[in-house]
């Protein structure tokens, strides 16, 4: 009997193990076709629409050729690729010398600082190039200024490239910081004692460890001002970029084909500066060993004077951003009466239906907020824990990641081609609030993905084997033991999703219909109608609720810190 008894066991072992796999292999599989459909079929309907005429029928590179014969088009090329290399050479920069600021220095305040360079994130990008306009625009308060420095108008590429700086300057500065706080003060040490100059060790020690952030800040610079739409349309006047050409020949013209070429050329700065930035980081070597020692600041009165002033000088422009929409916002009549009043509040809440459209974003915020966080961590956990299906797992990593190379006005061009095909079963989605949640999720995926994976990476694979030995389903180990332990990152990752959900325009403008129109391209509406004043009102609506709701998950992060992280405290009592 004792050698019968065994027999059983293993059996049911391998049932409830086979069983399991199934269900893991299930929600992967969905996973992956989840991306196909809402990711991947999209840009190959860019692609298909490219290379076909007005009937549908195939005619090769005739569009390409077409559009490359008009001047018109072909200078917004030119004019998008100018203006994106400008940006990244006066930002990366200016984000390079506040993030050095504040990883080098003993300068003071350093939480406020790095708060102020982080509060463009809140806001949505057409609020630099309105403050702008109410700076110096023909009716601007400093409009001598311009005049000054020998220039005609802020309107164009002078308006569209400082208002960048402002919008890209808070991704920059959170990528040189995070290069610059991986030193080994060793290195300093050793240079110190040999009697290097500071300016030589700044030459030879900092910007060598600081290369591959310094080449990551310039190529998502370079990417966001080349792919941004909102800007270009409110301060662009008549210098024409890719991203208003997109939206003049879809929107205005209908022409699908010359738009859908448009499209390409916008995904290929973006894709380039993608795999540009994968093979930087393959070469990247570890800047903290084991016996690396963090560096820590010294005192210097004379330097730390120095890089707080221009930490100062740098937080007041951006401040004096903020402050000129929250100022015009209250303004009665611009420029002649400035007595603060509630009238552009009310009238863009109430005449302009703002108020509705407002509601709309904040429901598409939570949606891709609760949603979003569902699907990318769940996603990565089937990814990173589960086993079986090898030979599809590198492409959902591939899909996961292929977002970050996906300008948000190129996937919502694709959605039109794609959704809006009579012929597509999912047509029904075409217009609706869902497919903006789905477009959003979709454009902001592979962060959340990589934020995840980050996670789950630092969980030994032990718990996974130890539950599968003691015959316990996956989905328990992670209900039990790897959900608890991530809490802090879903927060992390939902905080994420609903402000870009808040801020974005440009993976909506094509999307969005009269019920479902949200509050950044109301913007764009009353921007065109003249209203700028119930323009920046609505700019702030969107910038302090962001503000609200930031602050309300680190709230909530700290709470569930102190609820289900007290085992991370090794503190003894």
């Amino acid at each position: 009997m004792s050698a019968v008894l065994p027999a059983p066991a293993t059996t049911t072992l391998r049932q409830r193990a086979h069983w399991t796999d199934w269900v893991a292999h299930a929600a992967l599989f969905l996973i992956a076709l989840a991306l196909v459909v809402f990711l991947a079929l999209p840009l190959v309907a860019i692609l298909v629409k490219s290379v076909q005429d007005k009937s549908g029928a195939f005619n090769g590179i005739a569009n390409f050729v077409s559009y490359l014969a008009t001047p018109a088009l072909r200078a917004s090329l030119g004019h998008s690729v100018g203006v994106a290399l400008l940006v990244t050479v006066i930002s990366v920069p200016l984000a390079f010398g506040y993030a050095y600021a504040l990883s080098r220095s003993c300068m003071p305040a350093k939480s406020l600082f790095r708060t102020i360079a982080l509060v463009p994130l809140l806001a949505p990008s057409l609020l630099s190039a309105l403050s702008l306009i109410y700076w110096f625009g023909n009716q601007g308060l400093a409009r001598g200024v311009i005049q000054a420095l020998g220039g005609d108008t802020i309107y164009g590429a002078p308006g569209i490239a400082i208002a960048e700086c402002f919008a890209v300057f808070p991704h920059l500065v959170m990528i040189l910081l995070s290069a610059l706080s991986l030193a080994d003060a060793r290195l300093y040490e050793a240079a110190a004692a040999m009697g290097t100059s500071t300016r030589r060790r700044f030459f030879t020690i900092t910007l060598p460890g600081a290369k591959y952030g310094l080449i990551s800040a310039a190529l998502v610079a370079f990417t966001l001002v080349i792919t941004d739409f909102g800007i270009p349309k409110v301060i662009g006047g008549n210098f024409n970029m890719l991203a208003t050409d997109v939206f003049k020949l879809v929107i205005g013209q209908q022409d699908f084909q010359r738009g859908a070429v448009v499209g390409l050329l916008l995904l290929t700065p973006a894709v380039l500066a993608f795999v540009i930035d994968a093979l930087v980081q393959r070469q990247r070597t570890a800047m903290l060993g084991a016996r690396a020692v963090p560096y820590r600041p010294k005192p210097a009165r004379g330097f730390d004077a120095a890089m707080t002033g221009y930490a100062v000088v740098v937080s007041a422009l951006m401040l004096a951003m903020i402050g000129m929409a929250a100022f015009a916002s209250f303004a009665s009549f611009w420029p002649y009466n400035l007595k603060p009043t509630l009238r552009h509040y009310t009238m863009g809440l109430v005449d302009a239906e703002v108020g509705s459209a407002f509601v709309n974003s904040v429901e598409l915020a939570a949606g891709t907020a609760l949603f979003g966080t569902v699907i990318v961590f769940v996603g990565a956990y089937l990814l990173e824990k589960t086993r079986g299906l090898a030979s599809m797992r590198p492409l959902l990593r591939l899909l996961a990641t292929l977002p970050m190379a996906v300008p948000g006005l190129v996937l919502g061009l694709g959605y039109i081609f794609f959704f809006n095909a009579p012929g597509n079963p999912l047509h029904f989605l075409y217009g609706t609030m869902p497919i903006l949640v789905i477009c959003t999720i979709a454009h902001f995926y592979t962060t959340g993905h990589l934020t995840a994976v980050t996670a789950l990476k630092q969980l030994d694979d032990e718990f996974e084997s130890v539950s599968a030995s003691l015959k316990v389903p996956f989905f328990k180990t992670f209900w039990r033991v790897t959900l608890p332990i991530c809490t802090p990152t879903l927060i992390d990752i939902a905080r994420y999703f609903f402000i870009n959900a808040m801020t974005t325009i440009s993976a909506v403008v094509f999307l969005y219909s009269p019920d479902t129109k949200v509050a950044a391209v109301a913007i764009l509406n009353l921007d065109e109608a003249g209203d700028a004043g119930p323009a920046a009102a609505c700019a702030m609506l969107i910038t302090a609720g962001s503000t609200v709701v930031t602050l309300l998950f680190i709230a909530l992060g700290w709470w569930v810190e102190r609820r289900t992280q007290a085992w991370r405290n090794t503190t003894s009592r």
